[in-house]
């Protein structure tokens, strides 16, 4: 499916691209799940550092959405970092949930990804959708913050997934 381009196309492309997200690793033996380890030249290193940074940056979209619709402008990506910083960023990021064990991200996950749609189902496709509506989100719209947050960031840890499946059976 293409980008979303209105609230609907949004919620169902989120929910579908979490969902075989989920699905894709319970296809996992619990092994490759707790304990894999995926054999590429990467920051992250196993299904929990893939899914500890999906569940940051939905905690960073929130706090964004919280602050900005507060009338205050919020530090996007994040205080004392820029969009040509985030590779730094999410290593910081990465190095916070080394001690985070699978089953907990998963359920903090979980938790982050329903807040998100909560977020979503709560404005109308205009809200979403309507570039420069919010001073805190500049020329652009909610929504292309939450696609990237979501249904697009989804589709990142699929293909990620997908590679180490993949390189399971050779």
């Amino acid at each position: 499916m293409p980008r979303p381009k209105n609230k609907d196309e949004l919620l169902k492309l989120s929910n579908s691209n979490f969902n075989k997200m989920i699905e894709l690793i319970l296809s996992f033996g619990e092994e490759e799940i707790i304990n894999g380890k995926i054999p590429f030249e990467d920051r992250d290193k196993n299904i929990r550092d893939i899914l500890s940074h999906l569940h940051h940056w939905h905690l960073l979209i929130l706090n964004w959405y919280k602050v900005g619709m507060s009338g205050e402008k919020p530090d996007i990506p994040t205080k004392g970092y820029t969009f040509r910083t985030v590779p730094a960023l999410n290593q910081k990021i990465w190095e916070n949930y080394q001690s985070t064990k699978y089953y907990e991200i998963l359920k903090m996950i979980k938790k982050s990804f329903l807040e998100v749609q909560k977020l979503i189902n709560q404005h109308t496709n205009d809200e979403l959708f309507e570039k420069k509506k919010y001073k805190w989100t500049g020329t652009t719209s909610i929504a292309s913050y939450l696609i990237s947050n979501t249904s697009s960031h989804y589709d990142w840890a699929i293909t990620k997934l997908k590679k180490y499946e993949k390189a399971l059976k050779t």
